[in-house]
């Protein structure tokens, strides 16, 4: 018989499932957003992405008094040096991502961040020396043969799905050496960012090749949105983790990619083959037996 938790708590887990589950519907609803500014090119997006979120994000920071720990940030080489890597990994994530969801590979975006956690996992026996148990050995062979499989049947090797979950994981495993909140680690990241992508901007602008401030006004609001879009559902994730245990927000996270596989097949009718049909098979069995997996060794932890 299990204890009823505290209303306190109860009420903190409730907003942190609110929390955790508006920042995943935002990333999932995200191509609709990308694919109504799909005229303006992605590096170009990606640019102006890069700049309006950094302005954001400093925003933020300010309203959220978080200004001692952004400056002692900057005063850290190690971290700097740590957040200047993966702001370039980040930005190329951003960028294949928009080109993406832009060049209707919406499916290969939703497979990438699919398998994502089982790419964590592998990450973690190569480069922090975890051992994998039965099940999660079984999940990430399971999800490698649905990508053989799409490569051979299909004829198309899913290098978008595979570049997107590897970026990401190698991302999230590097961020972990700095000791930084998200989102003064973004302000950072972006900072980095911030030089090449106003250069590109200036030099689309003298070349008369610049989308921004062209007559078209919603796309110009579409372009400054970007950093909301950037911000906000991190800043959600954030505040819904802190209340809600590790695994909920694994299971939650699949919520995303799923959004977008029904955007990619129902609503943009991207084409979905036979082969493609039995690869997601394999790999929502893969990450059906990861997820429960998980919660199984949760609670015996616990």
């Amino acid at each position: 018989m299990t204890r009823e938790q505290p209303p306190k708590l109860k009420s903190e887990s409730i907003l942190g499932l609110l929390y955790a589950g508006a920042a995943f519907l935002i990333w999932g609803l995200g191509p609709i957003y990308w694919k109504a500014i799909a005229a303006v090119p992605a590096l170009e997006i990606s640019a102006h992405r890069v700049v309006w979120a950094f302005l954001f994000i400093l925003i933020l920071i300010v309203i959220g008094r978080l200004r001692t720990e952004f400056v002692s940030a900057l005063k850290d080489l190690r971290i700097l040096l740590t957040l200047m890597l993966t702001a370039v990994i980040l930005a190329g994530n951003w960028l294949l991502y928009v080109w993406a969801i832009n060049n209707n590979y919406m499916l290969q975006g939703s497979l990438g961040y699919y398998i994502n956690p089982l790419v964590n996992v592998v990450f973690g026996v190569l480069f922090l020396r975890e051992r994998l148990r039965p099940a999660q050995i079984l999940a990430v062979l399971l999800a490698g043969a649905g990508v053989v499989y799409l490569t051979f049947s299909y004829g198309e090797f899913p290098w978008i799905a595979l570049a997107l979950a590897a970026s990401f994981g190698l991302y999230g495993l590097i961020r972990k050496v700095a000791p930084v909140g998200a989102l003064v680690g973004l302000g950072i990241e972006t900072m980095f960012m911030l030089v090449p992508a106003a250069a590109y901007l200036i030099y689309l602008e003298s070349q008369g090749g610049a989308s921004f401030l062209r007559g078209s006004v919603s796309i110009d609001l579409l372009l400054l949105g970007t950093a909301v879009l950037t911000a906000v559902p991190l800043t959600c994730f954030t505040a819904g983790a802190r209340r809600i245990n590790l695994t909920t927000v694994g299971l939650l996270q699949y919520m995303a990619p799923t959004l977008i596989f029904l955007l990619a097949v129902f609503y943009y009718h991207e084409p979905f083959a036979a082969a493609q049909v039995r690869t997601f098979i394999m790999i929502w069995i893969a990450l059906i037996i990861y997820s429960t997996d998980s919660m199984i060794y949760y609670r015996r932890a616990r």
